[in-house]
């Protein structure tokens, strides 16, 4: 190898290895980040939970291979258990592999409700359609046209989705989210990793979804109506207490 060569290689090598270390510095200046944030609002951090990306099988889950969640945030949101992470999962493989990122935000509910998704009109939900994806039509033709609403009972749909909340779903701080109900929890979702600063209103808009679920959907399943954001705690159901 002549010397240019060998030149050409240790200059390689040192870009290499400065671009990892400055890849190292960056990633330990965000870690420090959450922690601090994490510890201004009183939740807890963690750089990993592989389970969580197991727990729920909506989008963005499922897809791909190498799924995890990093820069898990846990912590309370309006009385309600809360997280925020980075969902991380890989497309491909070889020279064709590619990484995709996705914040989601989760509130847990008192039990378990049927699947409702929500996801806004657009080019891929028009193609979805077409090939007979599912997308319930309400009494609101402008609901109808800025969401896709697929759910596994037709019947709670209905009732989660009724007048009051479908106006304010069409309110701007809601345009292009993505919402969801399954199990025991309400989901967000938006592209990329987590903006520390999207954390809290994201999950201010997956509260006021959880907060519109009348009364007697809780009550037809056992549960005590969670209180609503400014409410006085509730008292528990007597045994037997009808549903409205």
């Amino acid at each position: 190898m002549t010397w240019l060569a060998w030149v050409v290689f240790v200059l390689v090598d040192l870009v290499v290895v400065g671009l990892m270390y400055v890849f190292w510095r960056a990633g330990k200046a965000r870690r420090r980040m959450f922690e601090a944030w994490a510890a201004r609002h009183g939740w807890r951090y963690a750089d990993l939970d592989r389970d969580l990306a197991k727990r729920w099988k909506g989008t963005p889950f499922g897809a791909g291979h190498a799924r995890k969640a990093t820069e898990v945030l846990a912590g309370q949101y309006a009385g309600r258990p809360a997280l925020s992470f980075t969902y991380v999962w890989t497309v491909g493989g070889g020279k064709s592999e590619t990484t995709h990122t996705a914040h989601v935000v989760v509130l847990f509910l008192p039990v378990s409700l049927p699947t409702l998704e929500l996801t806004p009109e657009g080019f891929g939900t028009r193609v979805a359609k077409a090939f007979g994806g599912q997308d319930i039509q309400l009494e609101s033709e402008d609901f109808n046209r800025a969401w896709r609403v697929e759910a596994s009972d037709l019947r709670f749909a209905h009732q989660v989705l009724h007048p009051r909340l479908m106006h304010r779903l069409l309110e701007p701080d809601f345009a292009r989210r993505n919402v969801r109900i399954e199990g025991d929890a309400i989901l967000g979702w938006t592209g990329g990793r987590t903006v520390l600063d999207n954390v809290l209103p994201l999950m201010s808009r997956l509260a006021v979804v959880a907060d519109a679920i009348p009364d007697h959907v809780w009550l037809d399943r056992g549960a005590v109506p969670p209180r609503r954001q400014g409410e006085p705690p509730r008292p528990a159901p007597m045994r037997g207490t009808p549903a409205p």
